[in-house]
């Protein structure tokens, strides 16, 4: 049911108060459709290389010379548990937008898609293929490229190293 924001509402106020009282008066997805959204939100590219990236992380503070070998060690099983409760958040808050956003049958087919065995392969294969095009394509300074033609376009940026 849509109501009408209070007419002291002007301009941006009421265009916000509209907005939210339409994501308030949303219907709140199914529990099959945040369940599907979750495993979609699983099957996708933040859930393969987050951890990838976390655990570069983790190693980076375990080597520390600082520290003990135990405290390493603690390091290590510290980030782990991090991580892990880091990415089951990520994961749950992804789905649940997923949830949102597509229907039923679209997370049923995305899931079903996501879940073949030459997706699963992909996945697996993609951080080493990632890693592959990285070194292939060398080092990239979007910034520093841009800058550099707006200098010699412009005399503007030049200062940006």
């Amino acid at each position: 049911m849509w109501r009408d924001p209070p007419d002291d509402l002007r301009g941006g106020q009421a265009v916000i108060a509209a907005a939210l009282l339409f994501v308030l008066q949303a219907p709140a997805p199914s529990a099959e459709a945040v369940q599907l959204g979750e495993r979609l939100a699983r099957t996708g590219v933040l859930a393969t290389i987050a951890p990838l990236q976390a655990q570069k992380d983790i190693e980076e503070l375990a080597a520390t010379p600082a520290l003990s070998a135990e405290e390493r060690q603690r390091v290590k099983t510290i980030g782990a548990q991090e991580r892990d409760a880091a990415l089951t958040k990520a994961m749950r808050v992804l789905g649940a937008a997923y949830a949102k956003r597509l229907t039923l049958a679209e997370l049923r087919e995305l899931v079903a898609q996501a879940e073949r065995p030459a997706a699963v392969k992909r996945r697996a294969i993609e951080p080493a293929v990632i890693a592959e095009t990285m070194q292939g394509l060398g080092e990239i300074d979007l910034k520093k490229r841009i800058a550099t033609r707006m200098c010699a376009e412009t005399r503007k940026l030049c200062d940006r190293d």
